[in-house]
């Protein structure tokens, strides 16, 4: 249940139509003044709360689209319950929404990662491409080198945890004793206490950026799969190392083609007398449209085999095939001349005019053969 009816564009001091950048400088601001570890205000911390449920709502399109529409109400019907936040500092709370571990304990931790997605063609699959992916990514504060200090303020060790950045809680029963280890409520898990926060990135020791990542998707690659790269992530705590960018491929359905493993498939449409008598007929392909020398007498449900001119192997060599299957187009209506002539070589048929041919399930393993 949501713990404020306010107006959540009203909490952060926005219009309804603020993009996503102007609602997330609205939101680091207001929390830069309310959070309780700087706020003497007796409604700090309920204003605080407030503040990050309508961030935690306006950040997301489904949960923003939701509100827009059908207000607090929509998004009680929704099953929407704001998270329950406890942070022990800024430096928790940026972390929070862009995506570190919480519960990391003192020590260099790697950055986390993140993942993006890119949408291209089937034809682009088969070729390969090359994207520019845009993305939001922490990366160490220039003006602090990443230690979330003002440059030559002091940081000292942390009086509560005496710098483990864990504290431990041992309790006694009939069963024996049992110990219970938490982060350390005051340092966060640094072990560390910064008298001076940096005045760039609040004691993050992290800013957020805007960037561009050249991507190359290697050819053959399936709809779905992920690209790793390494060290493109979030820069980690500390000067850790950052983590890494999965980049999530998704390829577009091309109308002319279905695509089963590293094989394609396609359809062509024969009149009754260009499957009788044989016939050039254009086609589609992966390298553009090309002609294909239909044999005299092709049955409906025929397949014809395109060697080689499939999907690339992913990381291997070689290509699938593409197989054509063949569809015989029946005339729906004809004049008179035109039944008359039909009449006239069914007349003149014989045994060997239809000759049999494999069969229905023959032509069903034919294709996938």
């Amino acid at each position: 249940m949501a713990t404020t009816e306010r107006d959540y564009y009203e909490l952060l001091g926005v219009p309804r139509g603020a993009d996503e950048g102007e609602i997330k400088k609205a939101f680091r601001r207001l929390a830069r003044e309310l959070h309780p570890d700087v706020s003497d205000a007796p409604d700090a911390q309920e204003r605080f709360r407030e503040v990050v449920e309508a961030y935690e709502v306006l950040s997301k399109p489904e949960t923003r689209e939701l509100y827009d529409r059908y207000g607090h109400a929509g998004l009680r019907s929704g099953g929407f319950q704001p998270g329950q936040f406890d942070f022990g500092s800024l430096s928790d709370l940026f972390a929070a929404f862009f995506g570190d571990d919480l519960i990391g304990g003192r020590g260099r931790s790697r950055g986390p990662d993140l993942a993006a997605d890119v949408e291209i063609d089937l034809v682009e699959a088969a070729s390969g491409a090359k994207r520019e992916v845009p993305f939001q990514v922490a990366v160490t504060c220039t003006h602090c080198g990443g230690d979330g200090a003002e440059p030559g303020s002091e940081i000292t060790t942390c009086p509560t945890c005496a710098g483990a950045g864990r504290m431990q809680q041992v309790s006694r029963s009939v069963f024996g004793e049992f110990v219970r280890t938490q982060t350390c409520p005051t340092c966060g898990g640094s072990g560390r206490r910064i008298e001076t926060p940096c005045s760039v990135c609040d004691g993050a020791g992290r800013v957020v950026e805007e960037r561009r990542l050249d991507v190359d998707i290697p050819p053959g690659i399936h709809d779905g799969q992920q690209i790793r790269l390494t060290g493109a992530g979030h820069a980690g705590v500390l000067g850790a190392r950052a983590g890494d960018a999965y980049v999530r491929v998704r390829v577009r359905p091309d109308e002319r083609f279905v695509r089963e493993g590293d094989d394609i498939y396609t359809t062509v449409s024969l009149t009754i007398t260009q499957a009788a008598l044989g016939a050039t007929v254009t086609i589609p392909t992966l390298e553009g449209d090309e002609q294909l020398e239909v044999d005299a007498g092709t049955q409906p449900g025929a397949v014809v085999v395109l060697r080689g001119r499939g999907m690339p192997v992913l990381q291997g060599f070689g290509r699938g095939d593409q197989r054509v299957l063949v569809g015989v187009v029946v005339p729906r209506h004809v004049t008179d001349e035109q039944r008359r002539l039909l009449e006239e070589f069914d007349a003149h048929a014989d045994e060997r005019t239809y000759k049999p041919d494999e069969g229905f399930f023959g032509k069903l393993k034919s294709a996938f053969r």
